[in-house]
């Protein structure tokens, strides 16, 4: 399958060694006046682009785009195929050759772009979707980066189908590419700009069938004990980003999917974790990070409270309380979106791609590094749990929280040595978040109550069910699953 949303956000900004930022296309006249474009001379270009795939996408389902673009009055062959990232910066292979009309020219293509498509029936290629886009380009230069800063306007079509596009791209021409995260800050300062990393072909494939839209769930790249801490940071911030960003527009386009929203959630997560195992020294971008999740998690509270917690209470039926509760539930989704389209939410994940070239400074070993993460958050467990109150409780979920996101992230050092440690680590989270899922509800009756006295008395019997429920064996469940985990990093570290 073609690599659309997939892409994390860092691979997406340096996978041809560009930026991608949305626009509102409400904006485009002011960005024309931004001050860095005055006196520069301005290209503008009409572009039509074909891509061809076979009735059953085996092209995309390799990872291959087959375009033909129309520029002047000549038409330019591109064949791209996935790659993996080699070190900091990676790039697609691409093979580019102008051909005498509309229709794929297999002779003029390379051996090894030819080699790739090996087992396609090219018989069968037909155009599946077009992009149609005027773009308008500047030569910029910031510092010692010399970039192509490109407006596109236009759509991609497929069929009957249409999604519009307008987006900028900032693409490396020489020099560092911190540069284009100064000139992307710079832009965001000046119009509002938004996440989103899809690809023109990702979004055609996704119109045309090949592709379906759905939640992207964490994954974990595998680490090398014996790379550096600082690689391995850095690849698992990438995958974390990169869920993250993927989740976006779905959140934005699909809010009654909730688990876009959910998933959304678990890669800030991962990132706030990250963000405290930098190897040395804490980065710089977690308070922005706590910031958004502060917006977010009302939303999230009101999807558990109305999709997983009402509907297991025995309460009478109450439309009005349920009408209220679906209003608050929509407000808090509504400035959730509002953030992850907002200047600061942008900023902030400019900032982590723009760290992400500068690894962190150190000479520890990811399995020396791994063992002391593991060990530091496995004491501060053991510490909160000693506390008996609500609110002690509330303090050891969020640390067995971070171990085990502490886990997750560097579980493949470790292989089949975590034995039922894991498991238990699991189902430990699982009881403190079943409370806290309790807790949380509670206060949001409560808030309910406050906005509309009128569901006062619903709001009130649901808050003392859950109440009732949070208590019974609760206590002893928590303290059984704790002692049943054996810190298994211990049998690794050197």
């Amino acid at each position: 399958m073609l690599p659309s949303s997939a892409f994390s956000i860092y691979r997406a900004f340096l996978m041809e060694i560009e930026l991608k930022l949305a626009l509102d296309p409400a904006h485009a006249v002011r960005l024309r006046r931004y001050p860095w474009l005055k006196g520069i001379k301005a290209e503008q270009r009409a572009l039509l682009s074909l891509y061809f795939d076979t009735p059953d996408f085996a092209l995309s389902r390799r990872g291959i785009s087959w375009r033909l673009r129309r520029i002047g009055y000549h038409w330019v062959q591109t064949l791209k195929a996935a790659a993996p990232a080699v070190g900091a910066l990676s790039s697609r292979p691409e093979w580019e050759t102008q051909v005498m009309g509309n229709t794929p020219d297999l002779a003029v293509l390379a051996p090894e772009a030819r080699a790739r498509l090996q087992g396609v029936d090219l018989e069968k290629l037909a155009p599946v979707f077009v992009t149609e886009v005027k773009r308008t380009t500047w030569i910029v230069t910031v510092g010692e980066t010399t970039m192509e800063i490109a407006l596109d306007l236009g759509e991609v079509r497929a069929g009957v189908a249409s999604d519009p596009i307008c987006e900028i791209e900032l693409e490396l021409k020489s020099g560092p590419p911190h540069g284009l995260f100064v000139a992307a800050s710079n832009l965001l300062e000046w119009v509002p700009l938004s996440i989103d990393t899809r690809s023109k072909a990702a979004r055609g494939y996704r119109l045309a069938g090949a592709v379906k839209a759905a939640p992207v769930k964490a994954s974990w790249p595998k680490l090398d004990p014996a790379q550096s801490a600082a690689t391995a940071w850095t690849s698992l911030v990438e995958t974390a980003l990169g869920q993250l960003v993927d989740n976006l527009p779905g959140f934005l386009e699909q809010p009654e999917e909730i688990e876009y929203l959910h998933q959304l959630r678990v890669g800030l997560r991962r990132l706030m974790s990250l963000a405290r195992l930098r190897p040395e020294t804490e980065a710089e971008w977690i308070e922005r990070l706590r910031l958004h999740m502060a917006v977010l998690n009302p939303a999230r509270d009101w999807d558990v409270f109305l999709l997983e917690t009402l509907p297991h209470l025995d309460l009478p039926h109450d439309p009005e309380f349920l009408v209220q509760a679906a209003a608050m539930a929509a407000d808090a989704r509504r400035s959730a979106q509002t953030m992850v389209t907002g200047r600061d939410f942008s900023h902030t994940v400019l900032q982590i791609g723009q760290a992400l070239l500068t690894p962190p400074d150190t000479e520890l070993a990811t399995l020396d590094w791994a063992s002391q993460v593991l060990a530091r958050r496995w004491r501060v467990v053991l510490r909160r749990a000693r506390g008996k109150d609500e609110f002690a409780r509330h303090r050891l979920r969020i640390a067995v929280k971070k171990l085990r996101y502490a886990c997750d992230a560097l579980a493949t050092l470790y292989g089949k040595r975590r034995g039922a440690a894991q498991a238990h680590l699991e189902a430990l989270q699982a009881s403190l978040g079943a409370l806290n899922d309790l807790a949380v509800a509670e206060r949001l009756m409560h808030a309910l109550a406050r906005a509309h006295p009128e569901c006062a008395f619903s709001a009130g019997r649901v808050a003392g069910l859950l109440g009732a429920a949070a208590r019974p064996g609760s206590r002893q469940r928590i303290a059984r699953e704790l002692a049943a985990i054996e810190p298994f990093w211990h049998k690794l570290a050197r």
